[in-house]
């Protein structure tokens, strides 16, 4: 099947966050770059399906298309697909069939905005929770939902952009929340030089990659991790994950090395401190942190880009969050940690060759067509090539949990 649509579209992509700052489904945003072509329903859910399929993860579909959004409503999408409906839709009488048709199936069924006039009484059971944005929350400034007052339905809180917003959203009854959390300012203290304390684990992953960088006998690495089996053993489940690629199961850190080489071995140690912190808060910064890693990693290799380079530019995307995990500014961050000079200039200049990358990245979380065209303008690449890379990377992300 031709997948000519993902030239026609900007994918975007954020977490749908539970209460338990778990990250449950993926929210992907589809963008039309122009409004008058005609879409295809049957290529979209033929690329949604690549990475989820019927049998895999959630996915929540973010359509900013009505006629497409018709076309899904009528389609047979699998029930892992949910579907978010305006509130516009869901009122006319013309979708009532198939709404009851969809949640019949068993797809989780979302209504977005405030209706404007009340639902058909057959039509509003069908949705599970309604979207509201942050930028129109009523209840904003509120610690905890008025006593009493309750909801028709539960709802969720979009346009989440830091934890102290996803915490006030919880507070105030949010079933869950969909955005990023990862936009909390560096506190003054740790600008000043106050160093946040790592947990051993990291401290134990901080010197690896140190001692890996300094390409130190296999004996002195294996004695470093063996302070910390659980991390031996995440590591290993790392590498032989899929998403990696090995064709023999490898058994052990010496034998890690043998077939990896210390530079390959290096990137999986950056994963591993990126997604180290047991804080459940973190959660959906790590969440951003692997895929923004395995993201740049396919933009590189679209680039022709040689393999130092992606290796690299995915230590690149998995460290650009480090400085929320660890509250400490990029400069003062990479004092203690070994990076190559290129990703030092994208992190703490934001310069460099792999910056503009990055960027690319930013404007997919955000879901910016324009911001899109920009960035992929800088890097010499395509809409539709950002789109293959990006579902590339998701299934790879996929593959890793």
């Amino acid at each position: 099947m031709s997948d000519a649509i993902l030239g026609q579209v900007a994918l975007g992509y954020s977490p749908f966050i539970d209460r338990n700052r778990s990250v449950t489904a993926t929210r992907l945003t589809v963008i039309p770059l122009k409004p008058d072509v005609q879409l295809d329903i049957s290529q979209l859910l033929a690329a949604v399906a690549s990475v989820w399929p019927a049998n895999g993860g959630q996915v929540s579909l973010n359509l900013a298309s009505e006629s497409l959004l018709q076309d899904l409503l009528r389609a047979e999408p699998s029930a892992n697909l949910m579907v978010e409906v305006p509130a516009f839709m869901a009122a006319d009488d013309a979708n009532s069939e198939a709404i009851r048709i969809l949640h019949a199936k068993g797809n989780t069924l979302l209504i977005k905005d405030r209706p404007l006039r009340e639902l058909p009484r057959d039509v509003l059971p069908c949705f599970k929770y309604s979207i509201i944005d942050l930028a129109d929350e009523r209840r904003l400034g509120e610690v905890t939902a008025p006593a009493g007052v309750t909801r028709s339905i539960g709802h969720v809180q979009s346009g989440v952009r830091t934890i102290a917003d996803m915490e006030a959203s919880f507070g105030r009854g949010a079933q869950a929340v969909l955005g990023w959390p990862i936009d909390d300012a560096i506190s003054t203290s740790a600008a000043r030089g106050v160093r946040v304390a790592a947990p051993i684990d990291i401290q134990v992953i901080i010197e690896l990659i140190g001692r890996v960088d300094k390409e130190e006998p296999i004996e002195r690495l294996e004695n470093t991790l063996k302070r910390d089996p659980a991390l031996a053993f995440k590591l290993l489940r790392y590498i032989n994950s899929p998403a990696f690629g090995l064709r023999v199961e490898v058994s052990s850190f010496n034998h890690a090395i043998m077939l990896l080489g210390y530079q390959r071995l290096k990137r999986w140690l950056a994963l591993l401190l990126a997604t180290a912190s047991k804080e459940a808060n973190l959660r959906p910064v790590m969440f951003a942190a692997v895929r923004r890693g395995l993201l740049m990693e396919e933009l590189a290799r679209n680039a022709a880009g040689d393999e130092e380079m992606r290796n690299e530019i995915f230590i690149c995307g998995v460290f650009s969050l480090l400085d929320r995990m660890f509250k400490q500014p990029f400069g003062q961050l990479l004092d203690s940690l070994p990076v190559p000079e290129r990703v030092r200039q994208a992190l703490v200049d934001e310069a460099g060759p792999f910056h503009p990358y990055l960027t690319v990245v930013q404007a997919v979380e955000n879901g910016s067509a324009f911001d899109l065209r920009e960035a992929a303008d800088a890097i010499l690449m395509s809409i539709g090539d950002i789109n293959r890379a990006e579902l590339r990377a998701l299934t790879a992300a996929a593959a890793l949990e």
